[in-house]
């Protein structure tokens, strides 16, 4: 059922002072859930928001503020239901393309916490936002190898390949009809039209997604005396508003995307009129085509580097013409370009590869130099501040940036070499793709044996630990009868929680050694042609043969792995269940707004948490209540983001109960100059009173292990999991191992919920402590 939003109770809001009603207001976790669920009431009404996020009330509760009185010894439930943010259509399934582009931006996000060091801090963002750059180069320099020189020069060249493939006749000059399309430059004209389209749909994907989603202004609030805005960035007015710089850097890789089809199509046309010495105009053409290529690309990589997220204000402004327009000036450079190469020359015909060895090794090179720098920058920053729960010393973001160039590398090689065996299969009639791609490939091998190394370390490692856990189980349910069975499900599920915290040894394993096997994967590329053909010492051969193997074995794999990705991307369209586990995954990737890389898949918390801010606001300045802002899992991230977002004023009659957490142990690891310990200590001073709730056979979730008095403060003792360790008068059914999900099954949620509501109604104390000392326990 669907209502309009109704205005506050008159008698609520004229004397909020004398107010005495409560709100419970919940936000779920990754996966979504239905408000049915969350509010335990099948008849559920939507008094604000729209059919992608909405706040939902029970259909008796849709009033409540009219009768505050029924309403005194307990909230107001009302849910946040934000899932179609990230998931339920199968079509964003396809997002799972857009993966690189993703975790570049997490890298942006990932840098140490710093004090001052600002001109570092803009530096390792530039950096940053080129390595996305590069991405883009790379993932439509991939399209332009596949249409531009496997298809149209390569097969439809010759004669052997482009006889199997009916399609390509009309491209061929090696078959009887050959037409007017058969010369190269037309042949390569017209296949550009392959990458073009993918340009396309990146800026209007970007554009779309943009409007659908991230264009929602965060609720503005006037400076208040004692407001301190450098606490955490989250809590900055511009911060989930970042309008200008992703449309910034919209134009500036659209028009990156369009100069490198230009520059795919164009210069080998410029090559050959150079080599040959065919007419003078042609010849000059060819050259100013190659100046103004440089100039636009100087051009583009110059609005990359010109300024970065405006965070301190609310920036409505668009940036000059010259950036807005750039497209347009790049697609009108690629137009000219196309009739440059489709001029025609009798004399030039299609043999070998295009120049896409070098293009492919130099965009390898930049990337691998990038992320070497940023590394040292990192590590720069990290000791200004140290930070000893910061995942990998502070290096967690040039580590995640390599892994997003390892997997466009991944990508765009899985589906050159794909294409090829589709074109050719076994035949050897044409080259192939380049010499770097079969390079790259060798690599995979080597690095999944690692990786499954790496693996059965950590179940070993996993198998011990949880033999130790037994001892802690039976201690924990001692009063209870043993139970062998039970007690090593119970220690195995707490082993398995913990690989959680092993997240960040795999990813400096993986990523380590992909910078290690790529730079040898380049050397290799290099140096193939001066390999002389007919060494036959031993050793050579043993080598040669191992790089073969490995080259074939990696080419499989690369290809086996790129079609499991389409496929299970296709798969979201017809399986509910795969496009919930693909909604996790965008849950935990796309929490940060666009600022490294535009064609990212949208930023959620750009409307979710304006939308908590707004209803949280509007409802305590309406009614004067209380507050209790309950989060679980990735909804309690969006909760403390919302509530940093709020004037000091209001923050302080907000109460946050959190369970099942991610925001140490995830972020506070991961992103800690965003939720590092003084981040997550900042949040426990700034609102009223904050509680944790955490299991340790939760994967996710865990303590906020806040320093000093600040901790027991906020996190409770670990909850019992499960509830009853065998068949007991509350349980006479075997009670389940909850783990991640269902906190409120536990009595302490109510008990925690209820403290925090006692202390934030007014004229009443808080409870005492456990100790009797008198301290609040919320």
């Amino acid at each position: 059922m669907e209502r309009a939003p109704e205005e506050p109770a008159p008698a609520a809001a004229a004397r909020p002072e004398e107010a005495d009603i409560a709100l419970e207001l919940l936000v779920h976790g990754v996966g979504g859930t239905t408000p049915q669920d969350m509010l335990g009431d099948p008849r559920t009404e939507r008094i604000t928001g729209d059919d992608t996020a909405a706040v939902f009330r029970r259909a008796d509760d849709v009033d409540a503020e009219s009768r505050p009185d029924d309403y005194r010894d307990r909230p107001v439930p009302e849910a946040y239901v934000w899932s179609n943010l990230t998931s339920g259509n199968g079509a964003r399934a396809l997002w799972l393309l857009l993966l690189p582009f993703m975790v570049v931006n997490l890298a942006h996000w990932m840098r140490p916490s710093v004090r001052g060091r600002v001109r570092t801090v803009r530096l390792y963002g530039l950096l940053v936002r080129l390595a996305g750059l590069s991405l883009t180069v790379l993932l439509v320099a991939a399209a332009c190898e596949v249409a531009l020189d496997l298809a149209a020069w390569q097969c439809a060249g010759t004669q052997a390949c482009a006889e199997r493939h009916s399609w390509l006749g009309f491209l061929s000059p090696e078959v009887s009809n050959a037409g007017w399309w058969s010369l190269p430059g037309r042949r390569l004209a017209l296949a550009a039209l392959v990458p073009l389209a993918l340009t396309g749909l990146l800026w209007y994907l970007s554009h779309r997604t943009w409007s659908a989603y991230e264009s929602q202004e965060p609720l503005t609030r006037g400076r208040e005396p004692e407001e301190e805005t450098d606490r955490t960035a989250l809590g900055r007015p511009g911060f989930w508003y970042g309008r200008r710089l992703v449309a910034r850097l919209r134009a500036a890789h659209t028009s990156a995307g369009l100069l490198t089809v230009a520059a795919a199509a164009g210069l080998p046309a410029a090559r050959f009129d150079h080599e040959t010495g065919g007419p003078a105009t042609l010849d000059a053409l060819g050259r100013l085509l190659e100046a103004s290529l440089l100039i636009a690309a100087a051009v583009v990589v110059w609005v990359v580097c010109r300024r970065g997220r405006s965070e301190h204000r609310l920036d409505r402004r668009l940036d000059d013409h010259l950036v807005r327009r750039l497209p347009l000036v790049s697609l009108a450079l690629l137009a000219l370009t196309l009739l440059y190469a489709a001029w025609q020359r009798p004399e030039w015909t299609s043999s070998g590869r295009l120049p896409g060895d070098a293009t492919f090794g130099a965009l390898a090179f930049v990337q691998g130099l990038l992320v070497i720098v940023l590394g040292v920058i990192a590590h720069a920053l990290h000791r200004t501040h140290p930070d000893p729960r910061a995942a990998m010393g502070g290096l967690g973001g040039p580590a995640v940036a390599m892994l997003a160039c390892a997997l466009g590398g991944v990508m765009s090689g899985g589906v050159s070499q794909r294409v090829a065996d589709w074109l050719d299969g076994t035949r050897a009639s044409i080259p192939g793709p380049p010499v770097l791609l079969t390079w790259q490939a060798s690599v995979i091998p080597p690095l999944l044996v690692l990786v499954l190394l790496l693996c059965g370390w950590l179940a070993w490692r996993t198998m011990r630990l949880a033999r130790a856990e037994l001892a802690t189980v039976e201690r924990d349910y001692r009063s209870e009868p043993h139970d062998s069975t039970r007690s090593r499900r119970i220690a195995r599920t707490r082993a398995m929680a913990t690989l959680t915290d092993r997240g960040p040894l795999l990813v400096a394993v993986v990523s380590t050694a992909t910078l290690l096997l790529g730079a040898g994967a380049l050397a290799g590329a290099l140096t193939t042609d001066e390999t002389p053909a007919e060494a036959t010492e031993p050793a050579h051969a043993f080598v040669q043969g191992a790089a073969e193997t490995a080259q074939a074995l990696g080419s499989w794999l690369i290809g086996l792995g790129f079609i499991l990705f389409v496929t299970w991307g296709r798969r979201a369209y017809k399986d509910a269940s795969a496009r919930r586990t693909i909604g996790i995954l965008w849950d935990v990737g796309t929490f940060w707004p666009r600022a490294a890389h535009p064609f990212a898949p949208p930023c959620y918390a750009e409307r979710a948490v304006p939308d908590l801010t707004w209803r949280m606001a509007t409802w305590t300045r309406a009614t004067g209540g209380r507050l209790v802002l309950s989060g679980h899992s990735q909804g309690s991230v969006l909760a403390a983001a919302a509530a940093w977002q709020l004037k000091p004023s209001v923050r302080k009659r907000v109460a946050l109960l959190t369970y099942g957490s991610p925001l140490e142990r995830l972020y506070g690891r991961w992103f800690p100059a965003h939720f590092g310990p003084a981040a997550l200590s900042a949040l426990h001073h700034d609102v009223d009173c904050w509680r944790n709730l955490h299991r340790p056979t939760d994967p996710i979730g865990g303590p906020v292990l806040l320093p000093g008095a600040c901790g027991p403060e906020v996190d409770r003792d670990a909850l019992k999991d499960p509830l009853a360790y065998g068949r007991t008068e509350l349980h006479p059914l075997p009670a389940p191992i909850l783990g991640h999900s269902d906190y409120q099954a536990d009595p302490a949620f109510a008990e925690e919920r209820e403290r925090l509501l006692t202390r934030l109604r007014p004229g009443l104390p808080g409870p005492r402590g456990q100790d009797g000392s008198g301290r609040s326990s919320a």
